[in-house]
């Protein structure tokens, strides 16, 4: 029996800054996850992954990430994407620097 498809937004890397990206519903990358197009149509999910894995040029490592709609906006499930849109750990530098 297969899981049934949950909501995701297509997240990457920017190929020049390393900044942490996502895919928007004009097919354009964004720094902020508010701006992301959250996804919930599997074969829709599939389809611009596979367009934003061809945009080498520009981004890198494309996955699709699980993300809820809550009452602030789109929000991580996993720990996983609520830290890599905090920015590197290393140092406070960047988006960090906001915090």
């Amino acid at each position: 029996m297969s899981r049934q498809f949950t909501p995701k937004v297509v997240t990457a890397n920017a190929l020049l800054e390393g900044d942490v990206v996502y895919l928007t519903n004009a097919d354009t990358w964004t720094r902020k996850l508010s701006d992301a197009a959250l996804i919930t149509d599997e074969a829709d999910a599939d389809l611009r992954l596979l367009q934003a894995e061809a945009q080498t040029g520009v981004v890198v490592g494309a996955y699709l990430a699980e993300m809820s709609d809550g009452p602030n906006g789109l929000e991580p499930t996993h720990f996983r994407e609520a830290f890599r849109r905090k920015g590197p750990s290393n140092y406070r530098h960047g988006k960090q620097e906001q915090i």
